[in-house]
């Protein structure tokens, strides 16, 4: 069943009750980790998580649908070139949410042994739920987002920077 969260801003991402943060350094520089990010068809090319994902309202938002039958409509917040992007969860059928705000931090990282200056992804995905999904995240949910999240960016830098094609 369909369900309209509230509707939270960027400040969420730091008031959250579940605030779950993970970094992955890459190779890629941050100009070209937001391009993907920003190019909402490509997602499911690099987050096997997701099987779906189309923009919608003139660019304003996105429609993804995840491995599960889960699907949720987002408006962007922020799409700061190549630092920042982040959106929130205006619906979704996903059980037990109240509000779902995430975002991503693109940091460059100084060049190392000769090699190009990368980039830290950092995620946060920033949640109000009812108690029980909110026990769920902060717990096993912790470890399997992070698992997913980590595998995603990965994959996304491995795209990137040439040993497999986007």
């Amino acid at each position: 069943m369909a369900r309209r969260l509230r509707p939270e801003g960027l400040e969420f991402v730091e008031t959250a009750p579940v605030r779950l943060v993970f970094t992955h350094d890459v190779a890629a520089p941050p100009e070209a980790v937001y391009e993907v990010l920003e190019d909402v068809r490509r997602l499911p090319a690099w987050h096997s998580s997701v099987v779906y994902a189309r923009p919608f309202d003139d660019g304003l938002g996105r429609l993804v649908r995840i491995q599960g039958r889960f699907w949720f409509r987002e408006t962007f917040l922020a799409t700061d070139a190549p630092t920042r992007y982040a959106y929130r969860v205006d619906r979704t059928n996903f059980p037990g949410l109240r509000a779902l705000v995430e975002e991503w931090r693109l940091i460059p990282l100084e060049p190392a042994d000769g090699r190009g200056a990368g980039t830290r992804v950092q995620w946060t995905y920033a949640a109000d739920a009812v108690a029980l999904t909110r026990f769920l995240l902060k717990r096993g949910g912790r470890r399997g987002i992070g698992k997913s999240f980590h595998a995603a960016v990965a994959n996304l830098d491995r795209q990137l920077t040439g040993t497999s094609g986007i």
